[in-house]
């Protein structure tokens, strides 16, 4: 008597090893589709938010066919518009591809662009310019202010990865010289607004709230370049910053240069943030909440994680822009404000969920 053999399953079969993984992988890249169209329809519901009445009809053939528009419908898709929704898209996109980064390499779930007072020094560079009425090589304050944001910002940043190289890159060296850098920037600018006048206070105060009503096309092309320069590092390290998650030690044992990679994301994220904040002022949240939708839809895996915390970020924004137009008829409010008002109890019911899960 012979015994039969039994067939063995394929190896993609569902419940093999191969077969869970593809699944894995299919859930996660069908999430990122869902983001990428989410983001793409808030994108066309914010071109029709505004007093003017356009439809969304009106709105998608106005951009596939801009030479058959009025001139007065054409300045107000192409000139106020797109350029307001591109930039809270790609500014999103900024904010949320640097807090999760950040928020990896320094193991904190309460890291974000605003944690090592990058946007701080932005307001201080900013006030800087609007005080003292400052002018340079001829260039206009509606150039200088967002240079100077720019080059404050990315000071800071220099300034916490010298002393980080020179003292020791451990996470809590990092954070530590980044909160005591933000306090110290604070109390400069709150310096600078006591001895400024009613009317440099006043704008100071606006720049703090966040506004994409300063957007145009070229401004949109500037932050849009330095995302795009980033973006492809970012994912290139998304290995090992997916061990980083695993434990320090861990990571270093399979060969990953913990300190150097930090200072490099690190310099990634000064650069990302201090682009997205030269045009438009202080938007928080968004930075400190988007990686954590992200996290919880796609997991711990970088390669799915990075590019949809960055899709989370625009979606945000980009509902943002639209609540910005419509809460108030006829008024505009600061973004900056709404990303506060709406990311607040979303972040408090983002932490209660995950208390609750990790108490079953």
């Amino acid at each position: 008597m012979t015994r039969g053999h039994t067939a063995s399953p394929p190896v993609d079969a569902p419940g093999t090893l191969a077969g869970r993984y593809r699944r894995f992988v299919r859930l996660r890249v069908l999430c990122l589709l869902l983001l990428t169209l989410g983001t793409g329809l808030t994108f066309l519901l914010d071109l029709t938010a505004g007093p003017a009445g356009l439809g969304l009809g009106d709105v998608i053939a106005g951009l596939w066919q801009p030479d058959a528009l009025d001139p007065g419908t054409r300045v107000i898709i192409w000139d106020l518009r797109v350029p307001y929704a591109l930039m809270a898209v790609i500014v999103g996109a900024s904010l949320g591809l640097a807090g999760a980064e950040m928020q990896t390499v320094l193991n904190n779930p309460l890291a974000s662009p605003f944690t090592l007072g990058v946007g701080a020094a932005a307001t201080l560079g900013a006030s800087l310019v609007i005080v003292f009425n400052l002018s340079l090589l001829g260039l206009g304050a509606n150039l200088l202010l967002p240079l100077a944001a720019f080059v404050f910002a990315a000071a800071a940043s220099l300034l916490i990865l010298v002393l980080s190289r020179t003292l020791g890159a451990s996470v809590h060296t990092v954070v530590l010289f980044g909160i005591a850098l933000l306090f110290g920037i604070n109390a400069l600018v709150g310096l600078i607004q006591f001895v400024a006048d009613a009317e440099s206070v006043q704008q100071i105060v606006f720049w703090t709230m966040g506004s994409l009503a300063r957007a145009s096309l070229e401004k949109v092309a500037v932050v849009a370049v330095v995302f795009a320069l980033c973006l492809p590092f970012s994912l290139r390290g998304a290995w090992a910053m997916t061990l980083l998650r695993s434990g320090e030690d861990q990571a270093r044992s399979l060969g990953v240069p913990v300190e150097r990679m930090r200072l490099v994301v690190l310099m990634r994220v000064s650069l990302l943030t201090a682009a997205a904040l030269a045009f438009v002022g202080e938007i928080g949240f968004v930075g400190l909440v988007a990686p954590h939708i992200a996290r919880l839809l796609l997991g711990e895996d970088h390669r799915f994680l990075l590019p949809g915390s960055a899709l989370a970020g625009a979606l945000l924004l980009s509902l943002a822009s639209i609540a910005s137009k419509t809460l108030v008829p006829g008024v505009i409010l600061p973004a900056g404000i709404v990303t506060a008002l709406v990311g607040i109890p979303l972040f408090i019911g983002l932490i209660l969920g995950r208390s609750r899960e990790r108490a079953l």
